[in-house]
């Protein structure tokens, strides 16, 4: 392991800094919300394989919105900072805002 000092942007689950010699900064997401992320994707290749592509848009659609949530934050806080975004800026997401429910995990609707 090797300490080193990183500007901090912003504190919390997905936090925004920059490591040294990177130009941009980036986002740091815990490894419980990393695995959520990665289970969400696991989700949307199981109903796909089993051919639900109801239930396969379903989960997609939480996942974008997840990632969506996620690039907001990171690029609310560099237009805070007066940093210049490291890729073009993204359209907003289609759609209602907030972040899409999770489809049912468990299958059953009841």
């Amino acid at each position: 392991m090797e300490r080193i000092e990183v500007d901090l942007h912003e504190r919390g689950n997905a936090a925004v800094l920059r490591l040294p010699p990177r130009r941009f900064p980036g986002v740091l997401i815990q490894g419980d919300s990393l695995s959520v992320l990665r289970e969400d994707l696991e989700l949307v290749r199981a109903a796909l394989r089993a051919g639900d592509l109801v239930a396969a848009r379903e989960w997609a659609d939480h996942l974008g919105a997840e990632l969506d949530e996620l690039l907001g934050h990171y690029v609310a806080v560099l237009d805070r900072d007066g940093i210049t975004l490291p890729f073009v800026r993204p359209s907003p997401p289609p759609g209602p805002t907030a972040t899409a429910a999770a489809p049912d995990r468990t299958g059953d609707d009841g």
